[in-house]
């Protein structure tokens, strides 16, 4: 069986200590943690050492590994050489945390491009693929591995996408995070589609589930999820949605993926779709347990 984490995306009420403590009770195996200030149920990303002691040890407690961090920064492609450095520097660090505390991925965006923005794409993929290569280049000194996200608003918004970036960046150390669920939403490829193309670079998969709304189109201004305005989809406790996980899962095990599902209960940004964590994603890793291969 797949080891399951959840994400601190899906813990808004809850501290990270708080949040690896439900994870112990609900039964997952690991967590992603969330890096970005403000955020209760994340680390902020100047993050001393203290609290880093307290939540590893607060993990090591409980039996949870923490298996990936999850910062915000997407401008590795940008022109302005200062946001770019800045966003690089900002990964570094994040990397020491992973260092720390034993975390073996970081979520990354792949770059920041609004969609139908075609202004010197190649200028910015370029930059892109300088970016990833020396924050490889930093990861795989530690034993960590970037994992690029099919995400929406950035150049990595199909499988399709995702898997030429790869090829070009070119680096052992970089990889892909396999999101169908954002593939579907954002009107890109199916399932039977994305993983033939992709899946020989995934090293992570984020599990989550949804239900359209009728007759609204995908958009977003925003790189980390659509407003409210904007949404063509509300989402759902894995299993009660329209993605459909028995065959994917049995679809990436049969290409030899044997990595982490992680749980990307997205209460933080729709609490009005789904319940508390305790009710929700503890609903999502048993029906996640109980499918068969």
């Amino acid at each position: 069986m797949f080891k399951i984490a959840g994400h601190t995306m899906g813990t808004p009420e809850y501290t990270v200590c708080e949040a690896i403590e439900l994870m112990h009770r609900i039964g997952a195996d690991g967590i992603e943690i969330v890096v970005q200030d403000d955020y209760c149920s994340g680390l902020p990303c100047d993050c001393d050492e203290n609290t880093l002691s307290e939540v590893k040890q607060c993990a090591e407690k409980n039996g949870i590994q923490i298996i990936c961090l999850t910062p915000y920064n997407s401008y590795f492609n940008s022109l302005d050489e200062t946001v770019r450095q800045r966003e690089i520097a900002a990964i570094k660090k994040v990397i020491g945390y992973c260092d720390y505390l034993g975390a073996k991925y970081i979520r990354i965006y792949g770059g920041n491009l609004a969609a139908g923005d075609t202004e010197k794409l190649t200028e910015r993929c370029a930059k892109l693929v300088e970016s990833m290569r020396e924050l490889g280049d930093a990861a795989a000194e530690k034993g960590v591995t970037l994992v690029i996200e099919n995400h929406f608003n950035t150049m990595a918004v199909s499988a399709k996408e995702s898997a030429s970036l790869i090829e070009e960046i070119d680096h052992p150390a970089v990889r892909i995070l396999y999101d169908q669920a954002n593939l579907t939403f954002a009107e890109n490829e199916c399932y039977e589609e994305a993983i033939p193309v992709q899946q020989k670079y995934v090293k992570y998969i984020h599990v989550k589930d949804l239900v359209f709304k009728e007759g609204v189109a995908f958009s977003s201004s925003n790189v980390a999820h659509p407003d409210e305005s904007e949404r063509n989809v509300y989402t759902r406790i894995v299993g009660e949605g329209v993605v459909p996980w028995p065959q994917i899962l049995r679809a990436v095990k049969e290409r030899g993926y044997d990595g982490w599902l992680s749980l990307e209960y997205e209460r933080r940004w729709h609490p009005d779709d789904i319940p508390d964590a305790s009710i929700g994603m503890k609903k999502s890793l048993e029906y996640l347990r109980q499918i068969q291969f």
